[in-house]
């Protein structure tokens, strides 16, 4: 497989978790472990994910040195805000965290922690392929 294909999957999976990762933090109810987490951190972390998602696009399709390295600080600070959130999060994680409780998405975090962790690789691989210039 190509490596721009490869490339554009990990954007569309990292749109997917971004959306998920938004829809379910601003969900009304009650979720599992759900910390109380202010909304304006989980609104400057779905602008920084959108950002971030919009300029490593506009990278991609005529990249330049100086707009790979905003992408990546973007997706780094992305990546360091969501796993933030996260360890809040968690049951357990934190004395910000309410009990754990079902919700309509999982039973638990493990869904959350697929998504970030997921990103945490792909960022990597993101930066790996940004810093070596295998972009072209």
């Amino acid at each position: 497989m190509e490596l721009d294909n490869v490339l554009w999957m990990l954007t569309a999976l990292a749109a997917v978790v971004i959306l998920l990762t938004r829809m379910r933090l601003s969900a009304t109810r009650r979720q599992s472990g759900h910390a109380q987490v202010s909304g304006s951190i989980l609104a400057m972390h779905a602008v920084v994910g959108v950002s971030a998602l919009t300029v490593w696009i506009y990278y991609l399709t005529s990249p330049s040195d100086l707009l790979g390295l905003v992408s990546v600080a973007l997706w780094w600070l992305e990546v360091i805000l969501g796993i933030l959130i996260l360890l809040r999060w968690l049951p357990g994680g934190g004395r910000h965290a309410a009990p754990s409780v079902d919700d309509s998405w999982a039973q638990g975090p493990s869904l959350s922690i697929l998504g970030h962790v997921g990103m945490l690789l792909g960022v990597t691989f993101i930066t790996y392929c940004v810093l070596t210039g295998k972009i072209t």
